[in-house]
């Protein structure tokens, strides 16, 4: 069934370029679980939740649709993605594969240049240890992703930055209202402090065990289970 029941979302202003900025709402509304996985939404509906036409908004929901964040539906609109048990873990298994390796090299490699970028980051932590405490979930997706694409660039892939950026786009949308219900989002924040610290002393192995503790704890907290610190397996 379509959603139209007012979802109490609220209009957006009135900048020349609707279309990012439509998507931008829609993706923060992704975000905090307004709009529910699963559910069918017509572009009409949204359009008038957000006052603005229907064009702008069916062509947001393309530019979700790419990133595999929804999914169009002939003649009806678009359902939010909703992704198996599975289909997470394959998805964290991937980021774990490409990530914890990386970062590690990123440490080994660290010189007195990189090394200032990497300090750079801690006002970063800080923000994103505010927004965790604010259960701001939009401001702290936005600060994640800058910290972690800003760290993988170091090692002067582009293509692994790519990759990493569009496995974070789908998976981080899972679980984090949870995260901020239960206390424990100020901990993942706080777990950026060790990356950075492990990047600073050069130290590749405790990076690797830093973000394979990160990406586990992530992945069994979206499950509804404990974070197995021990194990740490995304």
């Amino acid at each position: 069934m379509t959603k139209d029941a007012t979802m109490g979302l609220s209009p957006v202003g009135t900048r020349q370029n609707l279309r990012e900025q439509v998507t931008e709402a829609l993706w923060a509304h992704l975000v905090t679980g307004r709009l529910v996985p699963g559910e069918l939404y017509s572009a009409p509906t949204l359009a008038a939740e957000f006052g603005v036409s229907a064009t702008p908004v069916r062509e947001a929901m393309l530019d979700l649709a790419r990133a595999g964040l929804v999914e169009p539906v002939r003649n009806k609109g678009f359902r939010v993605t909703q992704m198996s048990e599975h289909e997470l873990d394959s998805l964290a298994e991937l980021r774990a594969l490409i990530e914890i390796p990386t970062m590690a090299a990123v440490a080994r490699e660290v010189t007195e240049d990189t090394a200032a970028q990497i300090e750079a980051l801690r006002p970063v932590v800080t923000e994103m240890l505010d927004a965790a405490h604010t259960a701001d979930l939009r401001r702290y997706i936005t600060l994640d992703t800058q910290f972690h694409l800003a760290l993988l660039a170091l090692h002067g892939n582009d293509e692994i930055v790519e990759v990493v950026r569009g496995l974070r786009g789908r998976t981080r949308l899972f679980g984090l209202q949870v995260l901020a219900d239960n206390d424990t989002l100020v901990q993942n924040a706080a777990e950026h402090l060790d990356i950075l610290d492990a990047a600073l002393a050069r130290d590749g192995e405790a990076m690797a065990r830093h973000m394979t503790r990160h990406i586990g704890h992530v992945r069994h907290l979206w499950a509804g289970r404990p974070a197995a610190g021990a194990r740490g397996d995304g």
